[in-house]
């Protein structure tokens, strides 16, 4: 008898494996580590070097598909990681050429956070398809399925799969009430039917989904088509793990998992006990549970170098209060960093209150990107800026958008007050509208084309630049060397980590002192046996943070000095992405003077006064903090 290091599992495997019999009804798996799996418990940062060493190994699974883009990953990795992401879909490929490549695609919002005009949408998935996209999951944060229409043309024009997704929410503790019950979901699986999907996603992005409530509805949906169905659930609530094996009970044909190292908590059920709990049955997935721990095991190597990522475990843990507070985890990691940013994380139990009540006000939508995020930073907006509920005094664009009905139809009826005073000057009118998004919306590729004029070779750079058109041109300097990579957007290596966990052991030790040469430091929040600690590590990645910091505080204190003007202070951290006016234009109280964007929402800044420009601080593409002087008017006399 031999033993490997998981102990029997070696010799059992191979006894078993000489007599495993074919399952008459094999369950098939999605892996969605390289996209959802980082994006849950590393905001998106997983870079492709680190996905390589595995990529091989996973193409030999034998999963159904493995998901590697869409959602974030697109936004983060030319804002944050400096990477190209048609690249990284052009590179997995070589490294896996049998399994089909998987992606979730936004409908008309494609992987942006608005809905773009249809000849954009056209040419994103077109594109997505030449660099080698196999299947789309295609889902709308309505569940409004005339997003769908263009996108849906072009993967059936190019024989493409096409996966309807219908987004799983809830506005009680099980399924059923007035909103989401099982009619609601068995008559949008009927329109995906007339559309002619040819699979069709249970999506549960909070992790809602309860298990016989899982049962029910995959029996009730197998009753209506026998098209192929898949459930898509997060642990958050910590009821994954029993969801899928009902929805498997119940005859679901499609399951999405991750590898051990990146499931659990906010993102997915694993994959390792379910193909051991399925052994021998009618639906044993036939997979190798060996090669699937020689994955786990290359993954853990790589870890470390994203573990500082990781959200405050208190907020990170499975949680079950989600199913009260309905956030999805990517959501949640949202509002506790918006809120960290703004000093205001003790306030994080007001938002969870105040969120069901602006949900309810902006039509009790879903909570899935970029719905999520439009409810969740109004719902901080309400909490931070209020002076009595309801009042909404900061309006982020994006909730502007959704009451005129720029994002479709909701489920519900918005707060008729809310609509009004959103689209007080909306510039596409005060009166709603009820048409597809898309088909008011003019053509922008064109217009892209000419902005990315100078820095993009081709449709791929110009669609990056057509989808976020500030980040977007940065990324295009940065990646034709017409501007450094900053330090911080560039990859930590295994030996960096390590010396800082040295340094860290060091300061828990009493072992650092101060050596007063002035070099930058920076403080590390690090967990010892459950209990907290702050400890401050010299580093020379955040030398330029910062200069940039002390260059920021400079002019917000020049500003102070001199008085008498009208100062445009920021009120959170955000990015710069237009400033409209310039030193000595003349300008209105009422006009818009700089948009910024917080947590991926779009804020316009008014001038406040009537006056001249007499100073402005920063450009587009600059990062600005809480308290941060944008732009100083000087009253007419």
């Amino acid at each position: 008898m031999t033993y490997d290091k998981h102990g029997v599992l070696e010799m059992a495997e191979v006894n078993y494996a000489s007599n495993r019999p074919a399952a008459s009804n094999p369950i098939k798996i999605n892996d969605v580590s390289l996209r959802d799996g980082h994006q849950s418990l590393f905001a998106t940062r997983g870079r492709t070097e680190d996905m390589i060493p595995v990529a091989e190994m996973i193409d030999e699974i034998g999963y159904n598909a493995v998901e590697v883009w869409g959602g974030a990953t697109f936004d983060t990795m030319h804002r944050f990681l400096g990477e190209d992401p048609w690249e990284r879909l052009r590179t997995l490929k070589k490294y896996m050429p049998q399994t089909p490549f998987s992606m979730l695609l936004r409908g008309q919002n494609i992987v942006g956070y608005r809905n773009y005009a249809d000849d954009v949408v056209r040419a994103f998935v077109q594109r997505s398809i030449d660099n080698g996209m196999d299947i789309f999951r295609v889902f709308d944060a309505l569940n409004d399925f005339r997003n769908f229409e263009i996108a849906a043309e072009v993967i059936k024009e190019n024989k493409k799969h096409l996966q309807g997704a219908v987004c799983y929410t809830l506005t009680e503790q099980r399924l059923g009430g007035e909103v989401y019950n099982m009619e609601y979901y068995l008559n949008k699986v009927k329109e995906l039917v007339e559309i002619g999907v040819d699979s069709i996603c249970l999506k549960d992005m909070a992790g809602l989904l309860a298990p016989y409530d899982a049962y029910n509805i995959i029996r009730e949906i197998k009753k209506i088509t026998d098209i192929p169905l898949n459930l898509h659930t997060h642990f958050t609530s910590g009821m994954g793990d029993l969801a899928i094996f009902k929805a498997i009970e119940a005859g679901v044909d499609i399951v999405d998992t991750c590898i051990g190292p990146y499931a659990y908590r906010t993102s997915h059920p694993a994959v390792e006990p379910i193909v051991i709990s399925l052994l021998g049955t009618n639906r044993d997935s036939g997979m190798s549970i060996k090669k699937i721990t020689a994955i786990a095991d290359e993954m853990e190597v790589h870890i470390p170098k994203y573990k500082h990522l990781d959200n405050n475990p208190k907020y990170a843990i499975t949680d079950i209060s989600v199913i009260l507070h309905q956030t999805p985890g990517g959501m949640l990691s949202n509002l506790v960093n918006q809120l960290k940013a703004m000093d205001s994380l003790h306030r994080l139990e007001e938002v969870f209150q105040m969120l069901p009540k602006v949900r309810k006000d902006l039509g009790n939508v879903p909570l899935v990107t970029p719905t999520s995020q439009i409810v969740g930073v109004q719902t901080v907006n309400n909490v931070l800026f209020d002076k009595e509920e309801g009042e909404y005094a900061q309006i982020t664009e994006q909730v502007k958008d959704l009451c005129f009905g720029m994002y479709g139809k909701t489920t519900d009826p918005i707060n008729p007050e809310v609509q009004k005073k959103a689209l007080e000057g909306y510039p596409k009118g005060e009166n709603p509208t009820t048409e597809r998004p898309g088909s008011i919306l003019e053509p922008e590729l064109d217009e892209a084309k000419e902005k990315a004029s100078g820095l993009a070779r081709d449709i791929d750079d110009e669609l990056i630049v057509a989808l976020y058109p500030v980040t977007g041109k940065r990324f295009l300097r940065w990646k034709y060397g017409q501007e450094d990579i900053p330090l911080e957007f560039k990859p930590r290596t295994l030996g960096q980590v390590e010396k800082e966990e040295r340094l860290i052991r060091k300061a828990l030790a009493g072992e650092l002192t101060s050596n007063g040469n002035g070099r930058s430091r920076r403080e590390l929040e690090v967990t010892v046996d459950g209990e907290r600690f702050t400890v401050e590590i010299n580093d020379p990645y955040s030398q330029e943070l910062a200069n940039r910091s002390r260059r920021s505080h400079r002019a917000v204190a020049q500003e102070v000095e001199e008085g008498g003007s009208g100062k445009l202070i920021a009120s959170i951290p955000a990015m710069i992405v237009e400033i409209k006016k310039k030193v000595g234009d003349k300008v209105n109280a009422d006009e818009i003077v700089a948009v910024f964007e917080a947590m991926k929402m779009m804020n316009s800044m008014k001038a406040g006064i009537d006056g001249v420009v007499k100073e402005v601080n920063f450009s587009a593409g600059d990062n600005i903090s809480k308290g941060d002087v944008i732009m100083v008017i000087e009253p007419e006399e």
